[in-house]
């Protein structure tokens, strides 16, 4: 193309070439019938008539059809939509291996009947218990994996089981890498990969205490919340939360959480039914317009007068859940008010104006007062003094080693929410520490069909897990003691919720009544 100085027009070359006029900025490229980019600008070609012409690679403008009218105007076929080509597999290379592009996720997290199906409660000894189930763990290939065999991903990251249960589910058919069982553990990961990994999951029990509704209509759901069951889904819990209890015994589903209590904690949760209202009463939480009041049973005399506690808060594990006071931590703020003493324990009144985790709890143990059966923070591993005014004489690793300790010498790692397979260490994931390298057990995993789950793509498979042991299974193996009821209940308990256009609150539990005896 060339132009006529000081006029912005175009001028004709030599032969069958065409002059174009210059495109406007940002404007689209023509689109070939095959899909590809013409890389011509604008394609209004000069003409008579309407002055737009087919560009020489065929087609019109992207969006245009050369009527005067835009795709989006031009009527279609009757009762046919308009569907996007469906994207065309790349040439492979020799021996090169397919990836599929990433799957369109939903946004959000919802559950349904599917999920609620994949097995069922019973109640035994005041305890909420779940029937062993399969389930799918599925997750993209993450970018640090890429180039690193599955092996290797297994064995650095993934060390609650020893490579010899790897190498057994994937003979077994539970190791699915893009939909197709994993043969071969030393197979080199890709970008976009999807993975899949099918086990036999147990969860722990949580207590037999219901859920009772406290209000609810069109918008929000407020529920008191008992002790010992998280909020949602995590770590080992999934049908034992609030949420699945709520979606399969009082049919609420898509709720979304507004706040969360700790799973030892009791007491008042509210839930939105819709996004809406989660999204009003979230920018009421920016604005600092939500008050929360909490009730607790402490050691010892608590001072009458009001105590404020402003000491900053440190996580020291995510995966055992514990934090403590500390220089380097988060800015938290917690008013305390004393209700009552009855000679060895006191009932405290908390109002906490930051929402850090654990926050009334560590706070109160600085103070020299933890929770009277805090399973964390009123244990002997914090040393002589609790860990009052911060005095603990231990590193974090060795606090925490303290703690696990404790607790496996009292059989109760239960109430932490944890297993042996969660503390495995690095050093257990060799093969020597796995008792499923004999040919029996492996002979078995193959013949079995139904245990194998070769052809399980959802993670359902009914309630056969709980009538026959998994011989994959390290928890079908292993005789655990049950907490008792009284375990896991913790002396903490959500009193109050109140925003700028509503207020909810529960009963006063029974320990927290001024008369109360241990």
């Amino acid at each position: 193309l060339t132009r006529e100085a000081g006029t912005g027009r175009g001028r004709g070359l030599a032969g069958p070439a065409r002059a174009y006029w210059p495109a406007p900025p940002g404007a689209a490229r023509c689109v070939t019938a095959c899909g590809a980019r013409c890389g011509r600008r604008g394609c209004a070609r000069r003409g008579s008539g309407s002055g737009r012409r087919r560009c020489p690679s065929g087609t019109w403008p992207s969006g245009d059809t050369g009527t005067g009218r835009t795709r989006e105007e031009e009527p279609g076929p009757a009762g046919r939509e308009e569907t996007a080509p469906a994207p065309k597999k790349r040439r492979l290379a020799g021996g090169e291996r397919y990836v599929p592009p990433p799957r369109k996720l939903n946004p959000g997290v919802s559950f349904g009947a599917e999920h609620f199906a994949e097995t069922s409660y019973y109640f035994e000894g005041g305890l909420r218990k779940v029937r062993p189930y399969y389930f799918d763990f599925r997750t993209y290939c993450k970018g640090r994996w890429v180039g690193r065999s599955l092996l290797h991903v297994f064995g650095t990251e993934f060390r609650a089981q020893p490579l010899s249960y790897y190498r057994a589910a994937a003979r077994a058919g539970r190791l699915r890498l893009n939909e197709e069982p994993v043969r071969d553990l030393d197979i080199v990961l890709k970008n976009n990969d999807f993975l899949r990994n099918t086990v036999h999951r147990h969860e722990p029990p949580v207590t037999a205490q219901p859920i009772r509704i406290l209000a609810e209509d069109e918008e929000v759901v407020v529920v008191d919340k008992p002790s010992s069951l998280p909020v949602h889904p995590c770590g080992r819990f999934r049908h034992n939360t609030v949420i699945f209890i709520l979606g399969k015994e009082h049919g609420l589903r898509e709720l979304h959480t507004l706040h969360r209590l700790d799973r030892m904690t009791s007491g008042v949760l509210m839930f939105a039914k819709t996004a809406a209202v989660s999204k009003r009463i979230d920018e009421q939480v920016r604005q600092r317009q939500l008050e929360k009041e909490y009730v607790c049973r402490v050691v010892g005399e608590f001072p009458e007068h009001e105590v404020v506690c402003e000491e900053p808060i440190l996580v020291v594990s995510y995966k055992v859940g514990v934090c403590r006071v500390d220089a380097k931590g988060k800015p938290c703020q917690t008013l305390f008010q004393r209700l009552s003493y009855n000679g060895s324990s006191s009932v405290v009144r908390c109002l906490p104006r930051t929402g850090r985790t654990h926050q009334i709890r560590v706070h109160l143990q600085f103070l020299g007062h933890p929770i009277l059966n805090d399973p964390i923070y009123n244990m002997e591993a914090w040393g002589p003094d609790r860990g009052k005014g911060g005095r603990i004489g231990k590193t974090d690793e060795e606090l925490l080693k303290a703690l696990v300790e404790e607790h496996r010498s009292k059989q109760s790692l239960e109430v932490l929410g944890i297993g042996e397979e969660d503390l495995n260490s690095a050093g257990e994931s060799k093969d020597s520490a796995c008792p499923l390298n004999s040919d029996t057990n492996l002979e078995t995993l193959d013949k079995d069909k139904e245990l194998s789950l070769c052809g399980n793509q959802d993670g359902q498979a009914g309630e056969k897990g709980w009538e026959e042991k998994d011989p994959l299974c390290v928890e079908c193996r292993t005789s655990r003691r049950d907490p008792s009821p009284k375990e896991l209940v913790m002396f903490l308990h959500a009193l109050r919720y109140k925003g700028a256009d509503f207020e909810y609150c529960s009963s006063m539990p029974e320990w927290a009544m001024e008369d109360w005896q241990e």
